[in-house]
This record gives structure tokens, C-alpha cells and sequence, in this order.
């Protein structure tokens, strides 16, 4: 396989987020069919400039029925833990969570062309959703998950397979944007939610969801067993299945925010209305189960 490496200086940024979303966008529209520019290093050189580092690889994004494969659920865990290792020289705090989420929520979130024609996401929209943040950020504190670097967007478009490597080293970790410290809770559960979600869709809203699809407890046992020994964490899979399955949770009024703030600023082809409704009362449904089992 031919591998090159591209080197590229761009200015400093606050956060890695910024970093890569800076500089991927200035060469994708560059790349040839299976052919993808790769975030590799990134060497910080002065207060106003860094060097980013990449890696041509010749691969293929994951299928959504492929996260179920019980061989590469396991590899995946493995990279999971490869990252939740890595000690990046930004903000360590468990804030970005909620800081993102309260700065989308500053904007307007109605629009009166929306609720007239959508009853359901007028209901939603109804919630005053800084309340239920908040809610959420007390709820979530209790189970005191440990802050690790996170990718917070592990869906199958943002694994790659590599042609030809063994193992581990097969699979490759992109699309860094939304890259921070943030609770392992949220991101070992965003990736099992992302099971049920297949965003390849040509027909509008561009994506379909299969609940049943959702990762059952034998296959979140095996994902945590594999994730905590590369870890080298001796802490029970029980309390880590518990804290996942509150993070999803997160998860849910996370990329339903996002959703509602996308619809109204994104020119990206996608149902960002339909998802809103998805998540969000995905999130409610399962905060009422959770609440009432308590």
C-alpha cells in the first residue's frame, strides 16, 4: 500500500476541535475515490502557528450493520481506549459538554415556519431545554465518570478500514471536530447508540434508524471487557454498563440541540427536523424508564 504524508502549517487555535476543522476542510474537496487525507500529528511549534501532519490512506468508511461485527465492535474498543489514553495539551476540564450545548443554546431555537407545520417539535420545543441541561449535568455528576480525551462522534462514517493491516492497526479514526475531554460515559455510550442509526440514506431525511439494532447487554460487555483491559481498568463492567446507559442520555439531547440549531443555520441536504424529533424524544422516553426504575 503507498502511504505519503502531507505536511501543512496553519495558525494556532484554542482547541484541536478548531485545528481540524480548519484544516481537513481545505483538502477534502481534493481527494480521489477511497483515497482520504488523515489528521495524523499535529506538532505545536508557537504560540500562532502548529504543524499538521497527514496521512494519505487508502481505505473505506465502516457500514452501520458492520459496529455489530463481533470482531471489529472489539477493535473498536481497542482504538476507544488508544484515544482515551492520549494526554493532549488543551482544556482538561468536563465542561465542553455543557458549554457546547449552552452556546447552542443561546441562539433562537423556534421558528414560526417550523411549529405551524410540525406539532410534534412545537411540543418539544415547548421544554425549555436549558432546564433540561441542567437537569441533565446534576443527574449525570452522580455517577462521576472519568474525563478522557473523547472523540464524541464515533459513528460508523468516522471509522475507516484499512486495506491489508492486521488487527487494530486495520482501523483508523477520523473527523476529529468534535474531539475534547469529556466524560467516557458519553462517549462509549454515543458509539452504542450510533448502532441503531444508518446515515447513508438517499432519500430525505438521509437517514433511517433500527432500534433493534442497539447493542444488547452481551455485546456491551464484550465492547467494555476489551475496552477496560486495554485500559488497564480493573473497575466492574456493571458500574461502567450503568454509567454508559445514563450517558445515552447525553447523547440523545446532545445531537438533538444540535439538530434543532443545524435546520436553521446548515445548507447540508439532511433532515435535521425529523432527527431533532428522533432524539429528542428518544431522550425523554428514556428518561422517563430510567426515572421510573429508579
Amino acid at each position: 500500500m503507498f502511504y505519503s504524508h502531507l505536511m501543512y502549517f496553519c495558525p494556532r487555535f484554542r482547541t484541536s476541535t478548531q485545528i481540524n476543522k480548519t484544516s481537513n476542510t481545505s483538502f477534502r474537496s481534493q481527494l480521489l475515490f477511497k483515497t482520504t487525507f488523515v489528521w495524523n500529528k499535529v506538532i505545536i511549534l508557537s504560540k500562532l502557528y502548529i504543524l499538521c501532519v497527514y496521512e494519505i490512506l487508502q481505505a473505506r468508511s465502516l457500514k452501520s450493520e458492520e459496529l455489530s461485527d463481533p470482531k471489529l465492535s472489539l477493535l473498536i474498543a481497542e482504538k476507544m481506549a488508544e484515544l482515551h489514553q492520549l494526554n493532549i495539551p488543551i482544556n482538561k476540564d468536563s465542561t465542553w459538554l455543557w458549554d457546547t450545548m449552552d452556546r447552542w443554546l443561546q441562539q433562537p431555537i423556534k421558528d414560526v415556519n417550523w411549529s405551524r407545520d410540525n406539532m410534534e417539535l412545537d411540543q418539544i420545543l415547548s421544554t425549555n431545554l436549558c432546564d433540561e441541561t441542567r437537569w441533565l449535568k446534576k443527574h449525570l455528576s452522580k455517577l462521576r465518570s472519568p474525563v478522557v480525551f473523547c472523540h464524541n462522534d464515533l459513528q460508523e462514517g468516522n471509522i475507516l478500514m484499512k486495506e491489508n493491516e492486521p488487527g487494530c492497526r486495520s482501523l483508523c479514526l477520523i473527523d476529529y471536530e468534535y474531539c475534547a475531554y469529556n466524560y467516557r460515559g458519553f462517549d462509549i455510550a454515543n458509539h452504542f447508540v450510533e448502532w441503531t442509526y444508518d446515515y447513508t440514506n438517499p432519500i430525505y431525511p438521509h437517514y433511517s434508524v433500527n432500534r433493534e439494532l442497539f447493542p444488547t447487554k452481551d455485546q456491551q460487555i464484550e465492547f467494555l471487557k476489551r475496552y477496560s483491559q486495554c485500559m488497564e481498568n480493573e473497575e466492574s463492567i456493571e458500574l461502567i454498563l450503568n454509567e454508559v446507559n445514563h450517558f445515552i442520555l447525553a447523547s440523545h439531547l446532545f445531537w438533538g440541540v444540535w439538530s434543532i440549531v443545524n435546520s436553521r443555520m446548515s445548507k447540508i441536504t439532511f433532515g435535521y427536523r425529523e432527527y431533532a424529533i428522533e432524539r429528542l424524544k428518544s431522550y425523554f422516553k428514556l428518561k422517563e424508564s430510567l426515572i421510573n426504575n429508579k
